[in-house]
């Protein structure tokens, strides 16, 4: 792929990760499997009390187009494209009255400016009307997203402390405008050994989460996660343990 802005998803996504990513109290299974073609097939199922849900999706990258086909209860079809400096996401519902997402990023590796708008065709009105901005040098990436149509504001850093460890530190804010209230989440990653990550998180709130993922076969997880808030240590603990597959 080329190098440039990424998509808007890529903005803030380094915090995002660190903080939320791969923590959950559900059961997740994932297998992936690839085609002679290029073509990658994932298989998700997640089990959150007595609901099972599932999903399909099939992803094809060609230069700098890719593909990607989800085929769950909205079955998106979605297109990416990616440019030296932009990066362009498209999808549509295949509904009778179809949501339709729009996405783009203009500027570099370094500078990226972008906007991420839904349109639902049933109504006839913008579902989602987003905008972000994100800044990166070699090991500190900071962003700002403005999203639910100007009323809640995201500011998160990202900071790489040993590249070598894989070592990071991070932090979000998120601000209300209509309710006023502020979440403020600080988080840390470090790897054991080349097969073994460990991370943390906690916020204001007082709620303290913990994960341990383990490479037990090339590109195949496990991870167990834990979740409790410290303001009502009487509360169990949330457990969450998920498997992905890849060959």
């Amino acid at each position: 792929m080329v190098k440039g802005p990424g998509l808007y998803s890529d903005i803030g996504k380094k915090a995002r990760d660190l903080l939320y990513k791969d923590y959950q109290s559900d059961h997740k299974f994932t297998l992936t499997t690839f085609t002679s073609t290029g073509v990658a097939i994932t298989s998700t199922g997640t089990k959150r009390g007595e609901l099972f849900l599932a999903d399909v999706s099939a992803k094809l990258v060609n230069k700098n187009i890719m593909t990607d086909v989800k085929v769950d209860t909205n079955s998106n079809v979605e297109l990416q494209y990616l440019h030296e400096y932009a990066g362009i996401s498209t999808s549509i519902g295949l509904t009778a009255n179809p949501i339709v997402n729009f996405s783009g990023v203009i500027g570099n590796s370094g500078l990226a400016l972008g906007t991420d708008l839904s349109f639902d065709t049933a109504s006839g009105n913008f579902t989602k009307c987003n905008a972000g901005l994100s800044y990166a040098n070699s090991d500190l990436i900071a962003s700002l997203n403005v999203n639910d149509k100007g009323d809640t504001l995201y500011a998160s850093y990202y900071h790489t402390v040993s590249p070598l460890t894989n070592t990071a530190v991070g932090a979000e804010l998120s601000h209300s405008f209509s309710s006023n209230e502020n979440t403020l989440t600080f988080g840390t990653q470090h790897t054991l050994d080349p097969l073994t990550t460990v991370k943390s998180r906690v916020n204001n709130l007082g709620i303290a989460s913990a994960l341990l993922q383990h490479e037990w076969r090339p590109k195949s997880l496990v991870t167990i996660s834990g979740e409790v808030d410290t303001r009502a240590i009487e509360k169990s603990a949330k457990l969450g343990l998920a498997l992905a597959l890849k060959p």
